[in-house]
């Protein structure tokens, strides 16, 4: 898909945070909703991304799962604001989803931190 057709499927919220790495501000995302299989799909190209039972609470105002689907997710190192950490993109389509971070209370201790708007 060329990127002047997905400008037109997004909204400009949207369009930034999915294309240009933008972030949604804390707690400000809509809910989060499986699709029909359990799972959570990528807003632009509909691939699953992360099962709705990998879903918990972080208190940190985005959506947190512990762990990602095999395959659906790229992890990118970011170095940008200071910090170390890695950038999640949407093994498909590339769109950016979030950041992971090593802080996550589950036994992985992974948090899939991740905005909603990237969420179909």
């Amino acid at each position: 898909m060329k990127e002047e057709d997905i400008k037109k499927q997004l909204n400009p919220d949207e369009y930034h945070i999915l294309r240009e790495g933008g972030t949604e501000a804390p707690f400000s995302g809509k809910k989060v909703i499986p699709g029909p299989d359990g799972n959570i799909h990528c807003k632009l190209c509909n691939s699953p991304l992360f099962t709705y039972k990998s879903k918990f609470e972080s208190g940190t105002g985005w959506p947190s799962f512990e762990e990602a689907i095999e395959g659906a997710v790229i992890e990118k190192d970011d170095l940008s604001h200071g910090m170390v950490r890695k950038e999640i993109l949407c093994a498909k389509c590339g769109s950016h989803l979030g950041h992971l971070f090593y802080d996550g209370p589950t036994e992985t201790k992974k948090r899939y931190c991740i905005n909603s708007v990237c969420f179909k």
